[in-house]
Formats: structure tokens, C-alpha cells, sequence
């Protein structure tokens, strides 16, 4: 491939590799993204899985951190087709009892309803809500001095713990233990391990600051709106162009995992950097099931159709029984999109889009367990399934190779690879003018573009030194 100091490759249009292709587009360079695959997306993509008019998110389906994501907030996304729906509430979390907790935009309306425990749950997020977007800079950025250090302190104190011991010293009831576990179940970590809290602590504050809104359409129209933007700016995007060497470029960037990079990088790596790579770990998989319905699901809490995220798990001590060992019942993130966006199956009938988390590369069928911790409840709901589509840890990373074992999120996201992932060198490698921008880079897993964003950052610092 021909080259000149102008020229800057990206490889993978997920919505890292967009987000930092369009920001070396701006800064001027020729832009040319691969992705191997026929379809744009990575993370943020939409097929019909199931039926004829049925539109699934293959993976990511619902978006807090795009909303959130200073980068997201630079491009003129709405120009390009994005419009985000809003559910009535982020998202609801049903007991046994018939009752749900309902996580409102408003701090006030979810503390009502957790009892003696609502005064906590306000202590725990209106200070660090009153202070979002200063908070969410830095905690969106790779590791360096905070530009608000005693406010990272507040989160962090609290953060940096395992999110079970938390809840049971912040709360004393089971409802706002409850849903404090489902929000740090998204961590894919056991909710003993510290960092869980992080998460968890993180989630409920988009909820109360930006939402938990999806695509309207598709999470395709995501993709398709950076991809819409990059072509503005003149860069240009080559599907089925699967790139087995690293090219030669001013700049190459890998929206890839490790596994892939030393795949890419062959052997012009030196052996510590090399190793390093070879030592990073992967985390947990998923097992994820599309639906095509009939009818809305029959939620015997009724305020469940009130949200498009649904988490099934029950209790604090279901969750974490389930995240620690993948034992007991499973706990569930679901998501209704179609009661808030018909466009997504044909007149009067529904998707639902629903995974658990699994062993790296589990190999068993969990559809029984998953529908029957659904039938839990809403009694009724396997009448509705017209067709249902499964994708296993193996499956997922057949569609997409970053997915190693089914990890949705680049890797490991525990305390020992959190902040230096996936080396110390975090966007950089040993390799002049190449970088890694994939979720295996900070702020790890989640669909904002941030570890794109952070990389070009790098990059452009880097020209400015003379250093590419």
C-alpha cells in the first residue's frame, strides 16, 4: 500500500474506529477505514435474526455511554439520520413480590421508592449528578492527574470497592440492594471483585443525568451516522477488506484485541511487548437470544413497560451468586425496544433482545434457564415467541473475532487490567505511527468512542513532537 505523510488506516469500523477515523479526518489526514466484514459496525450493528421485518441489535442495544461521550458530543450526528428515543425510564428491576423498582431520570422519584434506603441512594448520587460533566471527562479519559481531583476522589473511594459489600453498608433493605447489583452486574466482573461499584455507580448516574436511550431504528443507525459524517470529511470505507498484515501508513490504527494485534503485528514486535500482549486475559462471554413476539411481553409488574431495559435477577444475593459462579438462576439484562420504536418489527408484534453472562467460550444452552428466570416475571411470555435467534460465546466470535470467547468488552476489566490495559503504553505500541483503539484500550468496553477518541489524541500529540 502506498504511503504519504497525509495518509492515516484504520482498521475495524466499529464505533471506535469510526470516532478516531473521523477525528484524523478533521485533523486533516486521508482516511481509509477496513473492516472485514460486508456490514459496518462492530458493537453497533442490526440484522433481521429472526423474521422478515424484525430488526435485533446484534450486540450492543442500549446506549448510556453514547449519549454520554464527550467525543459523540463533537459530530454533528443528528445531520446523518441518529435520533435517539428515550424511554419513560431508563430501566426497572421486578421482584418476586409483584412490585419492581423503577430506575427514574429523577434521583427523587427512584429514592420514593426504595424506602428507608432512599435517603442513601440520594447521598450516593445527587452530588456526583449535580457534577456530571465535569466527572465525566475524567472518567472517560486514560489515566493521568484528574482535572477535578477531589470530585474523582468522591467517586473513587466508592468506586474502587466490590459493589456487594458496598450495597449491604450503604442499604438496608432488599430493594435498593437489588438494584444497585443489577447496575453493577454490567461490569462483567463477580460482584466481589473490586471496580464493581465503579460501574454500578456510573450507571445510575447516566440514568439520572442522560438516560438509557437507544438508536430509533436500529443500533445500525449509529454506525451508519459516523460512517455518514467520515465520507463528509472525505475518508473512505472499504468493507470485506480484511487486512492480515499491517499496512504502511503515516498512521495505522487497530480497532483489534490483543490476539488480533499479534496476529497483525507478526513478528516485528519486540519480545516484552510481545509477552505483555500474550499475558492479557479475556473475560467472561455471553449467551444472548433474540426474539420475535406476538404481543408485548406480559410483565406482571406492569410499570416494567414503562422502560426499555429490564434486569431479571431478583435479589443482591441471586445476582451475585450468578456472576461469582454461574450458578442458580441467571441474571438477565433485557431490552423492549418496540414498545418505544415500532419501526423495529411489523404492526402490533415485538422484539425482545436478552443475554446472561457465561465462562469465556461456554460451550452449553442456556435458553431453558433464560426463559424460564422471563417466565419468572412475566407468566405467559414463551406463548408470544414466534422465532428466536441464539448467539453463543462461539458464535460471537465467529461474527466478530474481538469478541474472544464471547467478551463483549476487549478483556478482563478487574483492578489488575483496568487502568494500564492492554500494556502500560495503553494507545501506543512499540511500532512508529501504530496504535491500538479498540475496547482492550481505556476506558475499556461500552459504545461512547472514547478509546478512539483517546487514541488519536495520543497520536496527534505524538506528531506534534516529531515522534511519528
Amino acid at each position: 500500500m502506498a504511503s504519504s505523510a497525509k495518509d492515516a488506516v484504520v482498521i475495524g469500523s466499529g464505533p471506535n474506529g469510526l470516532a478516531a477515523a473521523i477525528l484524523l479526518a478533521r485533523a486533516g489526514l486521508q482516511v481509509t477505514v477496513h473492516e472485514a466484514s460486508t456490514q459496518i459496525g462492530g458493537g453497533a450493528r442490526s440484522e433481521a435474526l429472526t423474521l422478515p421485518g424484525f430488526v435485533h441489535d446484534v450486540c450492543s442495544a442500549i446506549h448510556p455511554m453514547a449519549v454520554a461521550s464527550p467525543c459523540f458530543d463533537e459530530f454533528p450526528l443528528a445531520a446523518h439520520g441518529l435520533e435517539w428515543v428515550h424511554p419513560d425510564a431508563p430501566m426497572a428491576h421486578p421482584m418476586d413480590d409483584g412490585t419492581v423498582i423503577v430506575l427514574d431520570r429523577s434521583i427523587d422519584a427512584t429514592a420514593r421508592q426504595l424506602g428507608p434506603d432512599g435517603a442513601a441512594w440520594t447521598r450516593l448520587m445527587d452530588p456526583l449528578a449535580a457534577a456530571w460533566p465535569k466527572l465525566r471527562d475524567d472518567l472517560l479519559a486514560p489515566l493521568r492527574i484528574p482535572r477535578h481531583p477531589l470530585l474523582m476522589a468522591r467517586f473513587g473511594l466508592r468506586g474502587i470497592r466490590a459493589a456487594r459489600p458496598l450495597a449491604q453498608s450503604l442499604f438496608r433493605g432488599a430493594r435498593a440492594r437489588a438494584l444497585f447489583a443489577g447496575l453493577a452486574a454490567h461490569s462483567l466482573l463477580p460482584l466481589e471483585a473490586r471496580l464493581s461499584a465503579a460501574v454500578g455507580i456510573m450507571l445510575g448516574l447516566t440514568a439520572h443525568t442522560v438516560g438509557w436511550p437507544f438508536p430509533r431504528g436500529g443500533a445500525q443507525r449509529l454506525s451508519d451516522a459516523l460512517a455518514g459524517y467520515l465520507k463528509t470529511l472525505g475518508g473512505v470505507i472499504r468493507t470485506g477488506s480484511r487486512i492480515t498484515d499491517l499496512p504502511t501508513a503515516a498512521l495505522v490504527f487497530c480497532e483489534v484485541t490483543p490476539r488480533q494485534f499479534l496476529a497483525l503485528a507478526g513478528g516485528r514486535l519486540p519480545e516484552g511487548f510481545r509477552r505483555a500482549l500474550q499475558r492479557y486475559r479475556y473475560g467472561p462471554g455471553v449467551f444472548k437470544l433474540d426474539y420475535a413476539l406476538s404481543g408485548p411481553i406480559p410483565w406482571r409488574a406492569r410499570e416494567c413497560a414503562r422502560a426499555a431495559t429490564v434486569h431479571l435477577g431478583g435479589t443482591l444475593e441471586e445476582i451475585a451468586e450468578w456472576e461469582a459462579g454461574y450458578t442458580g438462576r441467571p441474571f438477565l439484562l433485557l431490552a423492549q425496544h418496540t414498545l418505544f420504536d415500532p419501526s423495529r418489527a411489523p404492526a402490533g408484534q415485538h422484539t425482545a433482545w436478552t443475554y446472561c453472562h457465561v465462562p469465556n467460550g461456554a460451550g452449553g444452552d442456556y435458553t431453558e434457564a433464560i426463559e424460564d428466570q422471563i417466565e419468572r416475571f412475566a407468566p405467559g411470555f414463551r406463548r408470544l415467541i414466534l422465532a428466536r435467534h441464539t448467539l453463543t460465546p462461539a458464535n460471537l466470535e465467529q461474527r466478530n473475532p474481538n469478541r474472544v470467547g464471547g467478551d463483549l468488552n476487549g478483556g478482563a476489566g478487574d483492578l489488575a487490567q483496568f487502568f494500564l490495559r492492554p500494556t502500560r503504553l495503553l494507545y501506543r505500541t512499540p511500532l512508529r505511527g501504530v496504535y491500538l483503539c479498540s475496547a482492550s484500550t481505556p476506558p475499556s468496553g461500552s459504545i461512547h468512542g472514547m478509546c478512539g477518541y483517546n487514541a488519536v489524541q495520543a497520536a496527534l500529540s505524538d506528531l506534534r513532537r516529531g515522534m511519528v
